[in-house]
Formats: structure tokens, C-alpha cells, sequence
């Protein structure tokens, strides 16, 4: 489509700028509470509320207070919460076994969350990066980091998520053929109703680093994780990705991390027309916010228009840490 504009002066394009309200009769894109996924961090213990201090604002908490969160978050209009563990040194093993089980604190964190706020979309996470005393999402053998092993662990890992009532599941692992054999075990299963949101253009990127503070994986992380994550130089790669979770059952796919690679989520949206989500990740998030504490930036406009960003770009949805707080402003 191409716009037809008649020469100045019969058109001067900044009629459509000269009050509050023609600017948001002729606004392309709108962003929404509606637009966001909350992730929150879960941790062991009771009555606690630990701030992550890499990521201002962001806290740790204890699955007796998460429930409280949810339901602050679907007050405010947010309809999906994601859930990510934290997990100590200590608790971290080779086999990974707590991964799926059943009583691990982010199944446990599921299951409070439904009970205080049953109409919220609970979101999980899909790799062994929390659990794995490698801090890799694979399991590690002769320091090769596994596929169709770490496949199988991931398939009962999304069935125990499954179980404890959560609606989306997100595998963020980047294995090769984990969505197929997720969604062949959920309708075995009897989980037909659950959803995946595959993360299936996950870049190698730098951007991470506070968010494997929050989880506990930065101390545990040995080498690189660039043998399974896409190199950031490439974007036709990530586009055959998200056609290949899409043909194994994926209902919805994510770029990430979100602003660095925006130019990736406008091509997922216009080649495949799927539900496209982005995740605005903890660098981002990070960035942004110590700008703001130092009075470098606008903290509310920046936050704002990031958001905004990721709507032009063709993204039905991100996962944002700002999340409460930009529900709060859009609320009013």
C-alpha cells in the first residue's frame, strides 16, 4: 500500500498532529493492559519478598504471596502471569529430577496462583537451566549440551506443569523437535486444552544477564549456551524456527529478547500471521530503569514508548517486567 499525499500546501501531514485528540483519532497502534504477560520470580520459604537487585523493582517471592500478586495483576487488567523458579546451588543436581516434580516450588506457585485467581492465564517456563547444576537449559554430557535427552526430560516437565493447572506453557530450551513431542504427550494425556508458546526464536544474546541473577543461574552457568540459541547475526534462521514449532503444534511463538531484534518480530508477523509475542527481556527492562533512576531518562515515557514499540512491530503481546506499572498508568 502506498500512500497518496497531495504537494504541500493542499496537504500539511501536521493537521494530524495539532491536538491531543486528532493524535489519537488518527493513532495506528494502542497498547493495552490486555497486551501483557507479568513474569514473576518464586522462591522457597514463607512471608518473604526479596528484591532482585539487578532488576529495580522486581522481587522474589515466597509461592504463599504469589497469589496476592495475581490477583493484583488481573485487577489491573493484565490477563496472563508467567512463572519462573528460583533455585539454590544447593537444590540443583546432574539429573535435574526436580524439574517435574510435581511439588517443586513453581508447580506449587501454579497451583496458588489458580486458587486465588482462577481466571488469570498462568505461563510457565520450559527448560532445565533452574535445575541443572550446569545452568544449562540441556543436560551437559562430556560438556555437550544433549538434545534428544534433554527432549524427553523437558516432555514430563511440561506434563507436571500441565498437571498443576497451568493453561500456557513456554518452552524456552531451543532443543530440537521438544515442541512436536510436547504437544503428541499433552493430547496423550488428556491436556488438549493447553497451550504452548513456543520460544521459538531465542538469540544468544547478552541481554539476560540480570535475569539469571533473579533465577540463581549466573553462578552455575559453565561456558556458553551458544551451541543451542540462535547467533544474534541471524534472522532468516530464526524465521525457519518459528515455521518449524508452528508445523510440531506451537499456538503461539515469541521472539526474544524484544527490542534488539524488532526487525524479527515484524517478519514473523507478516510471513506467518500466527499470535506473535515478544519478551521484553531483563536487560531491557535493566537499561531502562537505571536510565530512569539517574534522571538520564523519562522513566514512565521511555517504558511507554518501548512498549508501544514492540505493537508496531507487529507483536500481539510481550512479557514485560513493567508490566504492573504500565497497567497502572494505562488505568489511570
Amino acid at each position: 500500500m502506498r500512500p497518496i499525499i497531495a504537494p504541500f500546501p493542499s496537504a500539511r501531514p501536521r493537521r494530524a498532529r495539532q491536538s491531543p485528540a486528532i493524535r489519537a483519532m488518527v493513532r495506528e497502534n494502542v497498547v493495552t493492559p490486555s497486551d501483557f504477560i507479568w513474569p514473576v520470580f518464586v522462591r522457597e520459604g514463607k512471608g518473604i519478598e526479596e528484591p532482585v537487585p539487578s532488576m529495580p523493582g522486581v522481587m522474589r517471592r515466597t509461592v504463599d504471596l504469589i497469589g496476592a500478586a495475581a490477583k493484583e495483576a488481573y485487577d489491573l487488567g493484565i490477563p496472563a502471569i508467567c512463572v519462573f523458579p528460583y533455585t539454590s546451588m544447593e537444590a540443583r543436581t546432574e539429573d535435574c529430577a526436580m524439574a517435574w516434580d510435581p511439588d517443586n516450588v513453581a508447580n506449587r506457585a501454579i497451583r496458588a496462583i489458580k486458587d486465588a485467581v482462577p481466571e488469570i492465564a498462568v505461563m510457565t517456563d520450559i527448560a532445565l537451566d533452574p535445575y541443572n547444576i550446569n545452568g544449562h537449559d540441556g543436560f551437559v554430557v562430556d560438556g555437550e549440551i544433549v538434545n534428544d535427552r534433554t527432549v524427553e526430560a523437558l516432555v514430563k516437565m511440561a506434563l507436571a506443569q500441565a498437571e498443576s493447572g497451568a493453561g500456557i506453557l513456554g518452552p524456552s530450551d531451543m532443543m530440537d523437535g521438544r515442541i512436536g513431542a510436547m504437544r503428541a504427550a499433552l493430547e496423550a494425556e488428556g491436556h488438549q486444552k493447553v497451550m504452548i508458546l513456543s520460544y521459538a526464536a531465542k538469540f544468544a544474546s547478552s541481554f539476560y544477564g540480570p535475569f539469571r541473577d533473579a533465577v540463581g543461574a549466573s553462578a552455575a552457568l559453565t561456558g556458553d549456551k551458544n551451541t543451542y540459541q540462535i547467533d544474534p547475526a541471524n534472522s532468516d534462521e530464526a524465521i525457519r524456527l518459528i515455521e518449524r514449532d508452528l508445523q510440531e503444534g506451537a499456538d503461539m511463538v515469541m521472539v526474544k529478547p524484544g527490542m534488539p531484534y524488532l526487525d524479527v518480530c515484524r517478519r514473523v508477523k507478516d510471513t506467518f500471521g500466527a499470535p506473535t509475542f515478544a519478551y521484553q527481556v531483563s536487560g531491557e527492562y535493566a537499561m531502562l530503569q537505571a536510565a530512569a533512576q539517574n534522571g538520564w531518562l523519562d522513566g514512565e515515557k521511555v517504558m511507554m514508548e518501548s512498549l508501544m514499540a514492540f505493537k508496531r512491530a507487529g507483536c500481539d503481546g510481550v512479557l514485560t517486567y513493567f508490566a504492573p506499572e504500565a497497567a497502572k498508568l494505562l488505568n489511570g
